[in-house]
């Protein structure tokens, strides 16, 4: 078995998962939205502080499976600096303790394999990943193939949703919320521009429609002028805008790319308009969709997990003494 820790930025978690039959025997996850939602965000120094309480306890729970384990996996970036040091360094002490070998894992390929989870791979596929900290369409077709094609110039999905739910005044995270007002409101009432939409670029940006729904507001007198249906409206016509704009990219470049699997990963993954969008956009272009388990959508150590397994088969283990945490970097092309 392979115990797996992820603590990239305010979920601790940690999973068991057998290497042969790619199944779960352990699998827990505390998120800690509530410390952080009267901050409006992430605030790293606490995530931190709550990440070195979490996981002991998390691991203690699982303590019966360390006699069967054949290596511990660690997710090492992209990520928080703060954060990631937490389950880098409980990693190297079970490392160390129980004479395991350490397997760093890439945030970004972890959320691509949670389509994975349980099962077996599917290659070649491009997925569009949509995440609190990145928006990219990749391109993988195995395990140490992964191109990205398309990325964001600015902002992500994720960070989009969360500032303009605060813009708001509604909780964090923000996503939930919207999508969660955006089912009761008009999605025409505001014209909020779909980004890049006459642009041959080959990418995201999302700046300029989140300074739409800023200026939409003012005008509205601000938020504590907005009555409920303001704010049901400004969210459903602000993810009809997000929604229209990954598609119109992501029908580019399926239509370049020979290549029938398609899925999206990464939290906002869990956004059903999105998923419910693009599944009638693969349906036309007869490509098949693949879904991650809603429960999987954002950070897990199970996808954590399954991807160790991939990197334990290939003989990828990480030296003791190198590993090392990696901040979020934005690209926009290249391997990832």
């Amino acid at each position: 078995m392979i115990l797996s820790i992820e603590s990239s930025c305010d979920d601790s978690s940690i999973s068991i998962t057998q290497i042969k039959t790619k199944k779960i025997v352990f699998y827990k996850k505390i998120s800690q939205e509530s410390e952080h939602s009267e901050f409006g965000g992430v605030v790293p120094e606490l995530a931190s502080r709550l990440h070195a309480v979490t996981l002991p306890k998390i691991l203690e729970e699982a303590k019966d499976f360390f006699p069967q384990l054949k290596a511990v996996a660690v997710t090492n970036g992209p990520g928080l600096g703060v954060t990631l040091m937490e389950g880098v360094e409980m990693a190297k002490t079970i490392s160390a303790v129980l004479n395991i070998p350490i397997i760093a894992v890439n945030h970004l390929k972890a959320h691509i394999y949670s389509l994975f989870i349980e099962k077996e791979t599917v290659f070649p596929i491009l997925v569009l990943l949509i995440s609190g900290g990145h928006t990219m369409i990749v391109k993988v077709e195995s395990l140490n193939s992964m191109q990205i094609l398309a990325s964001t110039m600015d902002d992500s999905i994720g960070e989009s949703f969360d500032k303009c739910a605060k813009m708001m005044n509604l909780g964090y995270p923000g996503g939930p919320e919207i999508e969660k007002l955006a089912s009761q409101g008009d999605e025409n009432r505001f014209n909020f521009p779909v980004p890049l939409s006459n642009s041959p670029l080959l990418a995201f940006s999302l700046s300029g429609l989140k300074n739409a729904v800023r200026v939409q507001i003012e005008q509205l007198g601000g938020a504590k002028n907005l009555s409920g249906q303001d704010k049901r409206d400004i969210s459903a016509s602000f993810q009809k805008a997000i929604t229209a704009h990954l598609l119109q990219k992501s029908k580019k470049i399926l239509a370049n790319q020979n290549i029938k699997n398609f899925a999206i990963v990464g939290g906002a993954a869990a956004n059903k308009s999105i998923r419910e969008a693009f599944d009638l956009l693969c349906n036309k272009l007869n490509i098949k969709q693949h879904f991650v388990e809603l429960k999987y959508c954002s950070d897990n150590a199970a996808m954590v997990g399954r991807i160790a397994i991939d990197y334990y088969l290939n003989n990828r283990i990480t030296d003791y003494k190198n590993i090392s945490t990696l901040v979020s970097k934005k690209r926009q092309t290249g391997e990832l």
